[in-house]
This record gives C-alpha cells, structure tokens and sequence, in this order.
C-alpha cells in the first residue's frame, strides 16, 4: 500500500453537480448534503459504518425526481472510492457482512476486483412501489438496486446485496446500505501478511 488513500472527484451535468471527498482511512466523520433527505440519511450511514471520513454535497433538479440526482451521486462516489483505493497493495480484498434492522435481515459481499458485477436480490416486491417521504423530496426504494449498480460499476468492483427478510420499506433499505458499509470496510482494510496486490494473477 503506497501514499494516501484519499480523492476528490467532481462531476456536472445538466441534471447535477457533485462533489465527494473520501478518505478511506478515517474514522466516521461524514457530512451529507444532496437535497434528498432520506439518501443524506442512507449515505451518512454509509460512511459512518464503513468509518470513512466522507463529504458529499450535490445539486440537481430535484424538483423534478431525485432519481438524478441520487444515480449521480452513486456515480462520484463509486469513482472516489476507485481512486482513493490507489494500486490496491495491500488490502484484504473481501468484506462480507451480515446487518440485522429490527425484523430485517441483509447481507452483503465484495471482492475489490476490479471487475465491476453487481447481485441485488431478495427484496419483497412491494418495494418497487415504495416511497419514502418525509420531506418535499422523497425517496423511491425502486431505485436502491440502481444505486448498488451504479456504485459497484464505477468502483470497479464486484457487489453482492441480498435482503434475507424484512417487512419495513425504511428497515429493508437501511440494512443494505449498512451491510455494503460493513464489507466495504473489511475489503479495503489494510491486512498486515500481504505487501502486494492480493492477487494470484499480480494485479486487479
């Protein structure tokens, strides 16, 4: 593992304008703002389980749908986390991690392989109508899948999320994003017995 494990990544379109800060090597300090207050909610669990120090602040037209907005910030996030993990010397490559949620259960897996494949299964079929309000912009939960979709892909790694059982739209959703947190913390892990890339073929 070589340098600092940080980035800084910005990208504006017609539809939004984000920035996101990412120090893999922190410890839990996040701040949020995208104008969707549930997703400042998910992305600062993120953050906070996986103990990376994020800051993430977007604009975009909101007043439409917060699909634009939420898509592109999973975009920034999984270019940060690409770029802030440098040559990969060094780390443990997989995390797993069980997040139980009241009476929800999720699990989910990663492989930092630098093949992008994203598995999102398990969640019940009402959540494709779901939305969770609260504030003038909410949040559908059918977009959850397309956020662990766009994050796997632009992190260039492999993402497993699977929801075992649950029954609230608000649970079933926080559970994941807390189980992504979870591997992604145990995969990007430094692991002491490895100096190289934790690979047989010497890259990833």
């Amino acid at each position: 593992m070589t340098g600092s494990r940080r980035a800084r990544v910005e990208r504006a379109t017609k539809e939004s304008d984000i920035v996101v800060e990412l120090d893999l090597d922190g410890t839990g300090v996040v701040h949020v703002d995208t104008g969707v207050p549930f997703y400042d909610h998910m992305l600062t669990a993120l953050g906070s389980h996986a103990s990376f120090d994020l800051t993430v602040r977007a604009t975009g037209d909101v007043e439409i749908e917060a699909h634009h907005t939420v898509e592109d910030t999973a975009i920034v996030l999984g270019q940060a986390l690409n770029e802030a993990l440098g040559d990969k010397k060094g780390i443990r490559r997989f995390g797993d991690a069980f997040i139980p949620m009241d009476e929800t259960l999720a699990h989910a897996a990663v492989d930092v392989s630098g093949r992008p494949y994203c598995v999102h299964t398990g969640e019940p079929d009402h959540l494709r109508h779901t939305t969770i309000a609260g504030s003038q912009v909410p949040y559908h939960t059918v977009i959850n899948r397309h956020v662990f979709e766009t994050l796997a892909s632009n992190a260039r790694i492999a993402l497993h999320v699977r929801v075992l059982y649950g029954r609230d739209p608000h649970h079933i959703t926080e559970a994941q994003y807390k189980a992504v947190a979870r591997a992604l913390r145990q995969a990007v892990e430094p692991d002491p017995r490895v100096s190289g890339v934790p690979s047989t073929k010497g890259s990833l």
